[in-house]
């Protein structure tokens, strides 16, 4: 099988201690930015980003 090809998808949740309402919409943008650039210096691809009032779910590969 010399032209096999596999690719990895991951998910990650950060989720805020006891789900409360903690990250303000005001930096939510400043949050997608700094998540994205985590992941874009570990040389991989964002796919979505999301955020919501007690989490932040990522997909990346």
């Amino acid at each position: 099988m010399a032209n096999t090809f596999s690719q990895i998808y991951l998910q990650f949740v950060f989720a805020v201690q006891n789900r409360q309402n903690l990250i303000p919409k005001d930096h939510r943008e400043e949050l997608h930015k700094y998540i994205t650039g985590l992941v874009q210096n570990r040389k991989a691809k964002m796919l979505a980003v999301n955020c919501m009032p007690y989490l932040l779910p990522n997909f990346c590969c």
